[in-house]
Formats: structure tokens, sequence, C-alpha cells
């Protein structure tokens, strides 16, 4: 048998000693900085200060070599002293911080003409000496077999990629650069890596905002005890507030379980275009339907259209729920397009994930007998809990890729090797600190649910959980369905307190699509007002207008700019403008018989959306409409006016 090793990831060779500055490797010759003992040059990024500190890869020596850790340095720019130094990190892992800049500093803006701001790309990770594991790096899929062929490429060094030498290496930085007390953001897997630092350099902190948090270990972790129960309420609650789904007789996974029936029955052989045209062939099936609902990715298209999708599906209209399955199977994948391990390191995710958190199996035992182990565990957990993952069974639950079911991925990595240096995550007898810490979580996010963000907080005794409505993952950075998670950040890092809260609870429900229809004449008229002379056939247009609007708009928010296509035909694209995106539509069609070309402009996450566009029916009907609506709104309607024939609109309906 031939046994092939890759070991591609990026060592240096000499070791030097811990506290050395190092300048990062892709900086500039231009003019220094001197930031406590460390020298920082200017950066070939946005970032003004770059530099680096090397680290030995493995503190007790066992190991030899060193890596450059790089970090970027922002200066306040009001004059006298700096009030604090505000620290982000990211989420993943795999991810580096600095790819993150742009929303970590616009997080902090309004903070920074006092504050410095320190951004670190944790080891592996971006130009941290970013592991690149292959095949794992580039291959088509996720599988078992080349998590484990990372594990044993890295061997002894496996361990060194832990969450805990990464927090070490923050802790070092902050001591060379001399300052002091930080103020610590972590979102997602960041609220991890910020509990660990907690632990591990209390006394390094001033203060602590988890955002998306959830707790290190506890009760029955490694089956992920809160994740279905989340999901569950994220698809019931968002229906139980839009009146169109309400009407609906039952509960929203009551509303989709005809769809998972049927999928279960005859899996589907599916090809489709979603995204910006292109096309994705895949088996829908019962795990396909579980990715979409635990993943949330795209967040917002997931919940605004999957009741409406799954009761389409069960009716016979496939589409509108096989292209969800397209774009959340496609945007699950960390990975960026040139599969860079700086961008994202699969890699480092790996050996995280497989290292620090607890797993359903004894990761000490060799992977002939962890899988062994793993087949023993899972088969007690279909006797004694088979809805664990409900509506799905385990072995479905199973069927999602491995970084989403968790409880496999890990199952061929390899154990310590002989020697390897043991890495505790949290030094015995750590206790967690006495500072002011504030957690944040989306009421609808089951990545890192409320009651994850709610066991994060019990750990520490100064701790405010806030639990922002209607939010999805992450609830403070730029792409959050609101700015409140932000203020309260702010104000808690300038204050230590979060004060007025009201903003958690006016954040609007998610507007669910009534229904996808193949035909206009399916479609709920909009309400005519007065000066309309439209009939209730043109009002039916009117509303299958706004519901191709608002399909667009959910596409431009989850891809950004460029092309994208309409459900059943036609294009558009997006272009970036002063405040949110331009829409242009070119024959795009929602429903199979009703074609919406021309302009929306959209504004964000507030302001009026203004539309002017073009219809064309199949049964004859033709014209122009203005449309506006409010955006971050509760009960949004959308005014409409213009002419179909011959015929006067004057209408509203709900807002898309």
């Amino acid at each position: 048998m031939t046994h092939r090793r890759y070991r591609r990831f990026r060592i240096l060779g000499m070791l030097l000693l811990t506290g050395v500055s190092a300048p990062a490797s892709d900086a500039r010759p231009m003019a220094a900085r001197q930031v406590g003992r460390l020298t920082l040059h200017r950066c070939d990024t946005r970032a003004p200060w770059c530099g680096g500190l090397y680290r030995r890869l493995d503190p007790s020596g066992a190991v030899p070599g060193a890596i450059s850790i790089y970090f970027e340095y922002y200066p306040h720019t009001a004059g006298g002293p700096a009030a604090g130094t505000l620290v982000a990190t990211e989420g993943g892992p795999g991810y580096p911080a600095t790819g993150s800049r742009s929303e970590y500093l616009a997080l902090f803006g309004p903070l920074r003409p006092s504050h410095d701001v320190l951004i670190m790309d944790n080891r592996g990770t971006g130009r941290s000496a970013a592991v690149d594991c292959e095949p794992l790096q580039t291959a088509v899929a996720l599988t078992e077999a080349n998590i484990g062929s990372c594990g044993r490429s890295l061997g002894r060094t496996a361990p060194l990629y832990s969450t805990a030498l990464a927090a070490d290496d923050l802790a070092a930085i902050v001591e060379a650069l001399s300052l002091g007390r930080i103020d610590l953001y972590g979102d997602s897997y960041g609220s991890y890596f910020a509990q660990v630092f907690a632990l591990r350099h209390g006394e390094q902190l001033r203060s602590l905002v988890l955002d998306g948090a959830y707790p290190l270990d506890g009760p029955d972790y490694p089956w992920y005890p809160h994740y279905a129960p989340a999901m569950r309420d994220k698809f019931n609650r968002a229906c139980e507030r839009t009146p169109a789904c309400q009407a609906v007789a039952g509960s929203s996974l009551e509303h989709i379980a005809r769809a998972l029936e049927l999928l279960r029955a005859a899996p589907v052989s599916a090809e489709v275009r979603y995204g910006r045209g292109r096309s994705m062939r895949f088996t829908a099936d019962a795990s396909e339907l579980a990715i979409v609902m635990f993943a949330g990715s795209p967040a917002y298209a997931t919940v605004r259209e999957l009741d409406a999708a799954a009761r389409a599906f069960g009716d016979g209209d496939r589409l509108p729920l096989l292209r969800l399955m397209a774009e959340t199977l496609a945007s699950v994948d960390s990975r960026d397009p040139t599969r860079s391990p700086r961008q994202f390191s699969a890699g480092l995710a790996a050996a995280v994930f497989c290292q620090d958190p607890p797993q359903i199996f004894d990761m000490s035992l060799v992977p002939a007998q962890r899988l062994i182990a793993r087949d023993v565990q899972i088969a007690k957990r279909q006797a004694e809990s088979p809805d664990t993952y409900a509506p799905f069974t385990i072995d479905e639950y199973r069927g999602m890729p491995l970084d989403y079911a968790f409880i496999d991925e890990c199952v061929r990595w390899p154990a310590a090797a002989p020697g390897a240096p043991a890495v505790p995550l949290v030094p015995a007898g750590a206790r967690y600190p006495d500072v002011p810490v504030l957690v944040i979580s989306g009421e609808l996010d089951n990545m890192t649910s409320p009651a994850d963000g709610a066991a994060a907080a019990a750990r520490f005794a100064r701790a405010r959980h806030v639990v922002i409505a209607n939010g999805f993952h992450v609830n403070a950075l730029p792409h959050a369905r609101s700015e409140c998670g932000a203020l309260l950040a702010r104000r808690f890092i300038e204050r230590l307190e979060s004060g007025d809260e009201s903003c958690a609870s006016a954040v609007p429900a998610a507007r669910l699509v009534p229904r996808f229809a193949r035909q206009v004449g399916e479609l709920t008229p909009a309400r005519g007002l007065a000066g309309n002379a439209a009939g209730e056939d043109q009002l039916r247009a009117v509303t299958a207008v706004l519901l191709t609007c608002g399909d667009a708009i959910v596409r431009a928010e989850a891809n950004g700019t460029g092309r994208g296509v309409g459900l059943r035909g036609g294009t558009f694209t997006v272009a970036q403008a002063p405040q949110g995106y331009r829409l242009i539509l070119r024959d795009v069609l929602w429903t199979e018989d009703a074609g919406v070309s021309g302009r929306i402009d959209w504004p964000g996450r507030s302001g009026v959306v203004h539309a002017d566009l073009n219809l064309r029916t199949a049964q004859g009907v033709r014209g122009n409409l203005q449309l506006q609506w409010p955006e971050g709104v509760s009960g949004a309607r959308a005014s409409v006016r213009g002419r179909l024939g011959s015929n006067a609109v004057v209408a509203e309906a709900p807002a898309p």
C-alpha cells in the first residue's frame, strides 16, 4: 500500500526567542513606528501599520521551529493618549481576522478617535503561516479520509495549532506592544477563542464582548443539544410572526413535513441554476433539506422562503426548494473560489475542531478503534434519543457536510503521535475572570443559539446576555439585520454596561414569502386604493412584481455585486450604490408568466426602497409601475402606482 504524506504548511526554519519583533513578510520597506518594544512597518493592506512577532511553534521546545504571528495596528485618530485598545478575533476557525478588518473597523468606527485597534491572524491562518493541507484544502468535498490525512501530515505539530496557543500568541503581542488591558470582541468561533483567552490571560482583559457565543463545554456537549431545538424554533417563530404563514394550519415544521416525506420516499435528481447563473447538479434528499434548515445559509433567504418552498414542493412545484438547496450547498463551503489557505485554512479548522472541543468518542483511540466506538455511540443514541435532530433522523443529520453535522468529522483524525506536545485548552485550576462581559445572541440563530449564549454568559460573574429579536448569527457586525448589536457592543466597551437595551426587542420580523406560484392567477391581489382602475387580475400581477423584487433583493443581499438569475428565467445585475445596491432586472421571471424589467434601488437594512419596473405577462398585461416601501420597519407596506394597459394602478400590499 502506498502511503502519501502531505506536509505543505509553512514553518520558519530558525527558532527565534519569543518576544523578538519581526516585520511581516509582506510589508513594504517604508516608514517605521515603535509601539512598545516592537517596530511596526507600513502595510501593503488597508491597515496603516503591520508587524509580526516570532513565537516558538512549541513553547516547550520539544518540537523545533518558530512561527511569525502577523497583526495589524490602527492608532487612535484623535490627539492625546489612547483610552484603550480594541481587539477583534474572527470566527471559523480557519479564517484570518484581518480578512474581516472592514467589518471590525466599521463596528469600532465611533470609538476609533480615542481607541487603538489590534487585529491578529491566529497561528495557522492568513499571514500567520496558514496551514495548507492537501487534498483537504482543494478537494471537491470534505471527507473523513482527507481530514485524517491532514492530521497525519501535521504529525507532532498538530497540537500546536490549538486555540490555547493562539490565545497565548495574542497575549504575547499585547504585552510586547505595552497595550495594557484590552477590550476583546469575538464573533462565532471568535467567542470560543475569547473565552479561552479569558481563562488563560484574564489579567489582560478590561472587557469582553461575545457575539454569537457558545460555551467551551457542557452537558451532552458533543451531540450539540441546542442545535435542533433552536432550528425548529427559528422556523416556527418566523412563521408565527407572518400573517400569511400563520394563516396556514399548523406550525412551520408541520408545513415542511410533507416535503420531507416526499424526499424520503423518492430523492430527486436535480440540476438548478443559482447565484450568478451557475448550474449545480445534486440529489435532493432528506439530508439536503437538513442542511438548508440547520446551516441557515444564506441566513435570511432560508427563513424567508423555506416554508413556502416546502409547501410548493408538496404541491408539485419543486424549483423554489431545489434552488434554495443549491444556494445553501454553495454557501456552506468556507473556502474561497481559489481555495487559498490564506483566505480560509481547512487544515487549521480541522486541527482546532478535532483537538479542542469534546467529541462523542475518545480521541486518544487510534482511528480504527475510534470508528468502532463511534458506531457504538451512535447506535446507543439512536436507541435512547432518536429525536436528537428531529424532524430528521440521526442518519439523515449525518448526511449533511461533516463540518455542519460535527459528530463524524474527526473520526479519522490521528491519535496524538508519540512524544507530541500536550497542550491543555485551559490550565488546571483556571477560573473565569471577574471582568464585565456582554454576550449577544440572535433569537433565530441555531448555530450559536440563545441557549448556548446563556450557557457562556453563566460562566462569568459579571456577564450580561442580550438576545436580539429576529436576529440571526452574529449581530454586531455590518451584515446583521439591525444596528442594535453594534450599538450595544460599543456602549458596553465605553461604559462597561449595555444601558438601554430596548432596540433588542424592536428588530422587525423576517418577511416570509406568502407562497410560491407558477402563474400570476394563483396569487393574492394587491389592495386597490382610491383612484385605482386596475382589475383583480391586474392587481394579482402587482403582487407578482412585488414578489419578484423581493426575490432579487434577497439574492443581491446574499451574493453582493455582480450578476444574478431569476427563479424561472431572466437575469439581473447588482451594482454598489451610495447606500445599498442598485439592481437592474431584465425580464426576470418569478412566476412562469410574468416578466419584470427595470430598476430597483435598495438602501440596505434601513431606508426606503424605490423601484421603476416594466411588466409583461403571458395574458397580455403590459405596463409600468413605481413601487416603494421602507426597510427595517415592522409591518411594512408597499405602495404601488403606475399603469397596466389603459388602467391606472394605485395599490398597496405587504412589503416583499
